[in-house]
């Protein structure tokens, strides 16, 4: 007979059930005179309503996240109209839980007996939850590519106002970008629910690697620090902290003789972080005049407005002391 559902040999109603429940299937009905719906127990459990013979669209429409009410109201109205295959996805509330729906029909009035609609809930939670955790990475993604591309702009810009050649400048730009690879490598989800950072240890050890295993350097820098985490933000205004001081060093300070040290020093007085570095054994130095330099500059810049800190240098007699101090609460972001 016209518009009968075909069946399939050697499939029961035993059978039937059995596939139902192994999608994860709920049935329902809705009269859409009396705006009654019936429902398996498996749809009972996904809406968290008790198990009764009179429920209506309104009972469920309680469940549903105010958000989401008025559009899957008006979705039901209208699929009596829409031709062919219809779903609409929703949020329902079950006590403090938040659940995916999945709703499904035909639409047209194309199942309808006795004014009577037939359709499937599904619990899609988990798909909506790994599309969300998509869409947070490839927003995330997008975020750090931006980022990225803005700090390279402004590394190109000051850095071709503080060199005097092409090759000078290539040479300091690569060396920057190189600092906040490596700072970024160091970037990843810690142990103990501490955040998405570097360990400050590890951070510092990295960047400043290169400067301790060039020949006659090694072994003369040295780095203790307390365990903490240090956010993606925070760990790339360090980065470029560091490789500035580093720098410095390398080409005036500690790390230009064969004789220097550097040590590298953390306290935590509250309410912030005191970073200590050290320089010991270079050339005899002395304060710049003026503000120094356009690396000065910017490491005072960001270490004011990325860190809600300071930098302090101290020109004494057998180096450097700089004095890094960042507010607590900033540190992890």
């Amino acid at each position: 007979m016209a518009g009968d559902v075909p069946r399939t040999r050697g499939l029961d109603l035993e059978h039937l059930q059995r596939a139902i429940a192994a999608a994860g299937v709920a049935l329902w009905t809705w009269n859409v005179d009396s705006d009654k719906l019936t429902m398996d127990d498996r749809a009972f459990d996904l809406w968290g309503v008790p198990r009764s013979t009179e429920v209506t669209f309104e009972d469920l429409s309680a469940r549903i996240h105010p958000a989401d009410r008025d559009r899957v109201r008006a979705a039901f109205s209208a699929t009596r109209a829409i031709v062919g295959p219809y779903e609409i996805d929703f949020r329902i509330i079950v006590e403090s839980e938040i659940r995916w729906v999945s709703a499904r029909r035909q639409g047209d009035d194309a199942d309808i007996r006795d004014r009577v609609i037939c359709g499937i809930f599904i619990d899609v939670t988990g798909r909506k939850q790994a599309e969300e955790g998509h869409e947070l990475l490839a927003g995330e993604m997008s975020h750090r590519v931006k980022n990225l591309l803005a700090i390279a702009s402004g590394l190109t810009s000051i850095t071709s106002r503080s060199t005097t050649s092409t090759v000078e400048m290539a040479k300091e730009l690569t060396l920057r970008l190189t600092a906040l690879g490596r700072a970024h490598d160091l970037i990843r989800p810690l142990p103990g629910h501490e955040g998405k950072a570097a360990l400050l240890g590890d951070l510092l050890t990295v960047l400043l690697a290169p400067y301790d295993d060039l020949g006659a350097f090694s072994g003369r820098i040295r780095v203790s620090v307390p365990r903490m985490g240090v956010g993606e933000a925070s760990a790339t205004t360090l980065a470029m902290v560091v490789h500035e001081l580093a720098t410095n060093s390398l080409k005036y300070g500690a790390l230009s003789s064969p004789k220097g040290t550097l040590d590298v020093s953390c306290a935590l007085p509250d309410p912030e972080i005191v970073i200590t570095w050290t320089e010991r054994g270079g050339p005899p130095v002395s304060a710049p005049e003026g503000d120094g330099g356009f690396g000065s500059r910017m490491v005072t810049r960001s270490m004011s407005a990325q860190l809600g800190g300071s930098i302090d240098r101290q020109w004494l007699k057998d180096g450097i002391v700089v004095t890094i101090k960042i507010d607590k609460d900033r540190i992890a972001k």
